[in-house]
């Protein structure tokens, strides 16, 4: 084996999920390609590195394909590759849902578009319902998760905060989580110490973040807030890049009322029609609400928590992956985003206008979802299919 085939420089990394990330539509799935990019075709890593790799980014909140893309870099260029596959592997994303968000605001009242999201918004519902059910079965392990979720579920349904709702389940996976026992895998070889210039680039990057955000404070007070808040709700999406959605709604659509409930709807689609994480969506918000510089502010405030996440933890993983503590906690949150995800679907259904054609869309994309077609499919299909039926036919 080459040896520049182990240690890529930081452009070949940064080239090569670029690459991956203008196809990676299907959001978690996506890191089995990533998978096959890493271990199989240019063995940057072995299996069972790679493996230890997932498991973190499921344990620390995030999107899971893009914290799997830095986790790559990380553990073959230190911090500057973490930076080069997490950017590569976003920024496809990033700049279709700019260029979307900006058609969006020209041509959101034209019949076509207009068609096109009325139907779109019935399978985004059976999307999050896929996704809940999906979420449900992976999680709810015991009826001890089940009680969390249900609890969960009620409080949001109620408005309570869901930040709230986060810590009152982390503290209930300490007492009701069964006993703990460390996740299957778990190596026993301790945590190791980061390197001095691990540490470095860390705090560089930081600095930079704590710079930006005083600037913004100074000189553009709302897009301070927009940014304090995707970082707020970053911080807190454990589960993957869907657990943000409930968050985002809650914050943006009924707590602010910066944007109405079917409007957030249409940036859900959008991010469902471009390649990456579905926490894309911040571009989308961050745009209608700023401009192309709130679109940026969004996109970094949503994305830097996970990324810092990743480079911090990962010296400490096995220690972390040990504590059955810290498994109960998680165990904890991870429950409360099956009652989190089960509410917003209920409000997102309540955003669209039910009539038998939106019935047999979101019907006919949920049991495809069942089936395993790919997302990418259902959107495109379900695009066509409303186009079809409320533009050019009669109902």
């Amino acid at each position: 084996m080459a040896a520049d085939d182990r240690q890529p420089s930081t452009l070949r990394l940064f080239a090569s999920f670029l690459r991956l990330g203008a196809t990676a539509f299907g959001g978690p799935s996506m890191v089995a390609y990533i998978r096959r990019l890493a271990v199989e075709k240019r063995h940057w890593l072995d299996e069972r590195t790679f493996g230890d790799g997932v498991a973190l980014c499921q344990m620390v909140p995030g999107a899971t394909a893009m914290q799997s893309a830095a986790y790559v870099g990380l553990k073959t260029r230190g911090v500057a590759g973490a930076a080069a596959g997490f950017i590569g592997f976003g920024l496809p994303a990033f700049i279709l849902m700019m260029v979307f968000a900006a058609l969006y605001t020209r041509a959101h009242s034209l019949p076509i578009v207009v068609s096109a999201f009325s139907g779109l918004q019935a399978i985004i519902v059976a999307i999050v319902a896929n996704a809940t059910l999906a979420f449900g079965r992976s999680t709810l392990k015991d009826w001890r998760l089940v009680v969390i979720a249900a609890a969960a579920a009620a409080l949001f349904a109620l408005r309570v905060s869901p930040l709230l709702v986060i810590l009152l389940a982390a503290a209930a996976g300490l007492g009701l989580a069964k006993p703990g026992q460390a996740r299957a895998g778990a190596g026993s070889s301790g945590s190791k110490a980061p390197a001095p210039t691990h540490l470095r680039a860390v705090f560089v990057i930081v600095a930079c973040a704590v710079v930006g955000f005083a600037l913004l404070f100074a000189t553009r007070r709302p897009l301070f807030h927009l940014a304090a808040l995707m970082s707020k709700i970053d911080v807190f999406a454990f589960g993957g890049g869907f657990a943000s959605v409930p968050l985002m709604f809650h914050e943006v659509v009924d707590i602010r009322r910066w944007l109405d409930g079917q409007t957030f709807l249409n940036g859900i689609v959008l991010g469902q029609v471009t390649p990456g994480p579905i926490v894309i969506t911040a571009t989308f918000v961050g745009y209608l609400l700023g401009g192309p510089l709130g679109g940026v502010v969004a996109t970094i405030g949503m994305l830097l928590p996970s990324f810092l996440a990743i480079v911090v933890i990962e010296p400490y993983f096995d220690r972390l992956r040990t504590s059955a503590h810290f498994n109960k906690v998680i165990g904890g949150v991870l429950g409360s985003f099956v009652g989190l995800l089960f509410t917003v679907t209920i409000r997102f259904a309540a955003n669209v206008h039910w009539d038998w054609a939106h019935l047999a869309l979101a019907g006919g994309a949920f049991i495809a979802l069942l089936r395993s077609v790919d997302l990418l499919w259902v959107v495109l299909a379900g695009t066509i299919t409303s186009v079809v039926m409320f533009t050019w036919l009669p109902h």
